[in-house]
């Protein structure tokens, strides 16, 4: 036999039995224990939110999934950690509204890029609401706060979590749509933003329910709409801000599931059928709901086409706003 076929015949074996083996390791995948990277601090909303889907999921998969979080730069550290990360299945991203869309209009070297990641399923959509100190009693409706904003520029205070934060551009829409002039106070983290308004040291903050629905449940504040174009599940009796006094206005938080580019397609399409089994499971569904986070599974094109969509819409908030984070 000719030489030269014969190697050619023997490099064409071991591709072929190359292809097999890889084949057979993502038929047999996850064989271990898989890592969710959770780009924020452990306790946190999005850590909470995060942990409430990765329970079911990994019963769904058959294996455990061991969230590490690893917080900091407003998730750009964690997300270029998972981008980094070997695309063989086991290590995935938690990503959301900030790291794949905001942070790359807000930071000029993130570290990472929307097109790092392999997109796998959304899993919420989390209204926001406008809320006051619950002791403060010149404010028991929108119309009341937005007529005094007018009346007197400048004086009433928007906290957030930092400058570009969901809770920042919330704010910042909410000038431009109202027509009203409210000063921003940026803290480091939505905690301390949340201290100072339950101490009146700031007239207002926008952030997602989960962050405060249990202390409008305990009348420590007051809710004056939600961010969403309808009103939320778990709190019917609150407007949405359209409603209530800003038409038009619209603003909200997401989250999904993330694979590092060049994960194999058979994995992903495991994922996204794992993910959309739990998120279909009642008891997941009234948790997240509880928490004004809707279950909003998708297809991974779906989640591809809306990432794309929110980077544009998001981008052209973060540039109005005027706000950038060296």
């Amino acid at each position: 036999m000719n030489p030269s076929k014969t190697l050619i015949c023997l490099a064409a074996a071991c591709t072929a039995l190359a292809a097999g083996a890889a084949a057979a390791q993502q038929a047999d995948w996850p064989a271990h224990a898989i890592t969710l990277v959770v780009p924020f601090a452990a306790g946190g909303g999005g850590d909470t939110l995060a942990r409430l889907v990765a329970e079911p999921l990994s019963r769904e998969l058959g294996q455990s999934i061991i969230v590490e979080n690893r917080p900091g730069a407003g998730g750009n550290i964690g997300a270029s950690i998972a981008a980094r990360a070997k695309p063989d299945g086991y290590t995935l991203s938690y990503g959301t509204n900030g790291t794949q869309a905001i942070n790359h209009w807000l930071y000029k070297s993130p570290g990472y890029a929307p097109s790092d990641f392999e997109p796998i399923s959304r899993f919420t959509v989390i209204a926001a609401a406008l809320v006051v100190n619950g002791t403060d009693d010149r404010f028991k409706t929108l119309s009341q706060l937005l007529d005094y904003a007018k009346s007197h520029p400048g004086e009433l205070t928007c906290g957030s979590a930092g400058n570009g934060t969901s809770s920042h551009l919330a704010c910042e829409l909410l000038n431009q749509m109202a027509g009203i002039r409210v000063m921003h106070i940026p803290y480091k983290g939505g905690g301390a933003a949340m201290t100072d308004l339950l101490g009146g040291r700031i007239s207002f903050l926008i952030d997602v329910m989960p962050n405060v629905s249990g202390q409008i449940a305990a009348g420590k504040l007051r809710a004056l709409g939600v961010t969403t174009p309808e009103r939320v599940g778990s709190n019917p009796d609150i407007p949405t801000i359209s409603e209530a006094g800003v038409k038009g206005y619209e603003f909200f938080a997401w989250d999904g599931l993330y694979a590092p580019k060049g994960t194999p397609t058979a994995v992903l399409d495991k994922l996204n059928a794992a993910v959309n089994q739990a998120l279909q499971r009642p008891e997941v569904r009234k948790s997240l709901e509880s928490r004004g986070a809707v279950p909003s599974p998708t297809t991974r094109q779906s989640l591809a086409e809306f990432g794309a969509e929110e980077y544009t819409r998001l981008g052209k908030v973060v540039k109005t706003a005027g706000a950038a984070i060296d």
